[in-house]
Parts: structure tokens; C-alpha cells; sequence
């Protein structure tokens, strides 16, 4: 008798360390799996049974939350959420989060460690903080400037402090508002199919997810290899150029919109905005060296994150010499966000040093203690601080009396470069048209405010289409509010 029960006690321990076995499997080596299963809702209820952190501009939340009673406790509510769209994201219950609400999800979310008071508070105490959050760098009246000045048209605009690196707008448009996508049920699916299906694409982030060929605006670009390699030694002697130009290795002529283009100075070929002379100058370049110049601003850089990532902006690295001549002119396969851009003024306006980008200054607890401070932090020496004095003076010569002059402003020193971006089949679309600029407030002695501004579908004829007539003014008013106090 002793022996069965001995065999039957043998066997129930047996069963328990299967138990055991099977529960330190599943916790050990399933519970990720487990718990991003869609039919487990527990995560889900967690994630929502308390408030998310706010995401702030100045020191005032442009986010909120409000209770549902529902399973799913707290959604998402935006302050002028069209306005700030392309900064926060959206944070939906249904089709989960973008921009600042994913990058900094963890911090908003409360789950972030820098949040609590002891490493590891969290595992221990199986519990959250109350959401942390997120100051932005975006300057209110700056992205209002931008918002107003596109007046809902297709296209975007970015602005930095060329000292710092710090965003002070980011804006694009037609927009949207991602309250509409903040819970759940028919309203939201719905308003997601319809903000999916629209032509003139309100969810895509144009001024860091959409590239556009720069066209003239990258002039400036070339004109910093031109100077860095010694091609050209003095921007004010005439060049050899003649107009039209015959691209290199073909019979096609390159012809000049502007007069005033043979044989033109570099500094004349960018107050006036010759093709002839820049498509020749970069061919002198070369492949390789305009390449390189185009990487230090930023091109072809796939890991930019600020802390959203940014679409990568292209200079082909292997080329024909006819088509490095019409990639030198921003045009060919070349092509830019109006983040990129925007660093390209902001480079020229630094002296030569770029800035990184960024878009979060610091995160803080729900009590608005700091727990991370993003400071300025270098990108790349794009060139010389002569050479950056060179193009300054260029920029500021295209505002006083060239093809800028919308964008003067009284008493303030302005510098800019327009673009007018051939695209479509055989060029056959209304062209883009860009603006690039900075401006310095008098006694100020380093520049406030650089801006690009890209405007894709401008209201006037074709051949009335420039950079100067219609993407100016908007950076005029960007600027003029990025001066103010």
C-alpha cells in the first residue's frame, strides 16, 4: 500500500514540476508574444487607464486627454490639432501613434524608467508613473506665421535657429485633426478611410516626409563647392560660361530664364538665378566633390531623426557629366525635404556650422521636473566661415536686388535664394516653387531664423510660377515672427 501511494505521490510531483515548467515557459519565453497578441485586451486597458502626458509649445499643452467610460479609460484630445499636426502625430486607440506621441511614447505613455524614482521602480512595483511630458522647441507664433501663410495650399514649411538647431516650425499643408483619430468605433475607421483616400494627402508630412527636386535653391549648395574646392576664387570675376550652355557629351541646350547670363559672376548667376552658370560650375566640381559638398548639408543621409525620422534627401553619387550639370541646378534625380533645405540656409547663416535638428528641448515629469535636457549638438562643418561670409553676402545681393525681394524686411538683414523645381512628365506639371532664407535682427549679430518653404500647387499661370512670387512673402512673415520678442 505504501509503495502505491509513494508512486502516486511521485507522480503528482511530477505533474507540479510540469507546472512549473510550463508557467516558467510561458513567462520567460512567451509573454512578449502573448502580450502583443491582438486578442489580449489587457494591454490595451493598461495603456489606457490613466492619462497621457502632454506635448507642449511654449508652456502650453497643444494635447489633452478626456475619459470615455469605457473599457479603453482616456483618449487623446489636440488644441488646434490641423495647426500642430505635422509636430505631434497623432496617439489613436485604433491605429496606434506617429511623430512625437511614437518617438516619445514611452515618456508620454508614463513606462519610461527616467521617469521613476528608483531604477527598476517599475519591474518592482509592477505599475506606472503619471505620463511625463514632452516640451517642444516650436516657437507658437513662428508655426502660426507658416500655417496662415500657406492658407491650406499643398506644401510645407520649416524654420530653425541656425545657433542652436532648434525647430521653431514645422508645418504642412492641406492638414488634418488627429482627434478624429483618437478612439475607436465607425466615426474613426471612417475618418481614416477618408483622411487615406484624399488627393491632396492631409496625413502626409510634407516638410519631413515628402522630397521635391530643390531646383535653384540648391544653387547654394554649389556655389559652396564651387567656393570650398577653389574652382571659382573670386565670385565676382565672369566665368566662362556661355548662355545657352551645351550640357557636356550631348547636343542639348540648357537655356537662362534671366538676362543678363553670359559669361556671368557667381555672385550675379545667384542674385539673378542662372542655370547656364551653375549647371557648368558643378560639372567643374566635379562628381565627387559636389557629392561631398552636398553630404555635409545633409544629403543622402538616411538616419536623421529629430527624433521623428526624415525622409532621406538624394544627390546621385554616380552620374553622367550632363547629368551632374542638371543636378547642380537642383534638378535631375536631386531632391530635398524643406527640413534639408531649411539646413542649408541654416549653414550658410551659422558661419558654416550646422546645427542638428531637433524638435523635443527636454522631457519632464508629470510635475514638470526635467529628467532629459536635448541641447544643441553639432551635425557637420559644411565649409569655411569665409566661404559662409561669401554666400551671405550672395543671399543678401538676391533680397536687396534680385529675385528675393519679397522677402525684405525694413531694418532687418534677410538673405535668400528662390527655386523654381521643373517635375512631371517632360516637365509638363506646375512647377514647385521654393524659398530659402534667413534673416538677422539688427545688433543681434548672429541670424534668428532660417526658412525653406516649398509651395507645390501656386495659384498663377505657369510662367508665372517662381520662388520669389509666391513662397517669399510666406517667409517673410515667418521670419518677421520668429524676430519678435
Amino acid at each position: 500500500m505504501i509503495r502505491y501511494i509513494r508512486r502516486a505521490a511521485a507522480f503528482c510531483l511530477l505533474l507540479l514540476v510540469a507546472l512549473l515548467v510550463n508557467a516558467a515557459r510561458v513567462q520567460l519565453f512567451e509573454a512578449e508574444e502573448l502580450n502583443d497578441n491582438p486578442a489580449n485586451r489587457r494591454s490595451a486597458i493598461a495603456r489606457y487607464d490613466q492619462p497621457r502626458g502632454n506635448i507642449l509649445v511654449g508652456d502650453r499643452p497643444v494635447t489633452g486627454n478626456r475619459r470615455t467610460g469605457e473599457q479603453l479609460d482616456y483618449e487623446r484630445t489636440y488644441r488646434h490639432g490641423p495647426l500642430y499636426a505635422p509636430v505631434t502625430g497623432y496617439a489613436s486607440q485604433t491605429y496606434g501613434t506617429t511623430l512625437i506621441e511614437n518617438a516619445e511614447d514611452s515618456v508620454l505613455s508614463g513606462t519610461d524608467s527616467a521617469l521613476t524614482p528608483l531604477p527598476f521602480w517599475n519591474d518592482f512595483t509592477r505599475s506606472r508613473q503619471p505620463g511625463g511630458n514632452v516640451v517642444t522647441t516650436v516657437k507658437a507664433s513662428v508655426q502660426r506665421a507658416a500655417y496662415d501663410g500657406l492658407r491650406g495650399r499643398r506644401g510645407a514649411v520649416a524654420a530653425l535657429e541656425p545657433s542652436t538647431g532648434r525647430i521653431l516650425a514645422l508645418v504642412s499643408t492641406p492638414s488634418y485633426d488627429p482627434e478624429r483619430l483618437s478612439g475607436t468605433g465607425s466615426a474613426v475607421t471612417e475618418a481614416w478611410t477618408r483622411l487615406n483616400a484624399a488627393k491632396s494627402l492631409p496625413m502626409l508630412n510634407r516638410a519631413i516626409r515628402q522630397t521635391y527636386p530643390p531646383g535653384s535653391t540648391f544653387k547654394i549648395v554649389t556655389a559652396a563647392a564651387a567656393l570650398e574646392s577653389r574652382v571659382v576664387t573670386d565670385p565676382d570675376a565672369p566665368t566662362d560660361t556661355p548662355s545657352p550652355y551645351v550640357l557636356p557629351n550631348t547636343r542639348t541646350t540648357l537655356p537662362d530664364e534671366s538676362r543678363g547670363c553670359e559669361k556671368a559672376s557667381l555672385a550675379d548667376a545667384i542674385r539673378v538665378s542662372c542655370n547656364t552658370v551653375m549647371a557648368h560650375l558643378g560639372v567643374r566640381v566635379g562628381l565627387a566633390g559636389m557629392a561631398e559638398a552636398a553630404g555635409r548639408f545633409g544629403f543622402n543621409d538616411s538616419g536623421l531623426r529629430i527624433p521623428s525620422g526624415v525622409a532621406r534627401s538624394n544627390f546621385d553619387t554616380d552620374m553622367s557629366e550632363d547629368q551632374l550639370a542638371l543636378s547642380s541646378i537642383g534638378q535631375f534625380n536631386t531632391t530635398a525635404t524643406p527640413l534639408q533645405m531649411a539646413m542649408v540656409a541654416s549653414a550658410v547663416a551659422g558661419g558654416g556650422d550646422l546645427r542638428r535638428p531637433h524638435l523635443v528641448d527636454r522631457v519632464t515629469t508629470h510635475d514638470g521636473d526635467t529628467v532629459r535636457q536635448e541641447g544643441s549638438r553639432p551635425y557637420e562643418r559644411v565649409m569655411s566661415p569665409s566661404t559662409a561670409v561669401q554666400l551671405q553676402r550672395m543671399m543678401v545681393d538676391t533680397v536687396e536686388n534680385g529675385t528675393g525681394s519679397n522677402a525684405a524686411i525694413d531694418g532687418v538683414r534677410v538673405g535668400g535664394k528662390t527655386g523654381t523645381a521643373q517635375h512631371g512628365v517632360d516637365n509638363s506639371g506646375i512647377p514647385y516653387a521654393w524659398f530659402i532664407s534667413w534673416a538677422e535682427a539688427p545688433g543681434s549679430g548672429r541670424p534668428a531664423v532660417a526658412v525653406a518653404v516649398v509651395v507645390e500647387d501656386a495659384s498663377a499661370d505657369r510662367a508665372d510660377i517662381s520662388g520669389g512670387g509666391s513662397a517669399a512673402p510666406i517667409a517673410r512673415a515667418v521670419m518677421e515672427a520668429a524676430l519678435e520678442e
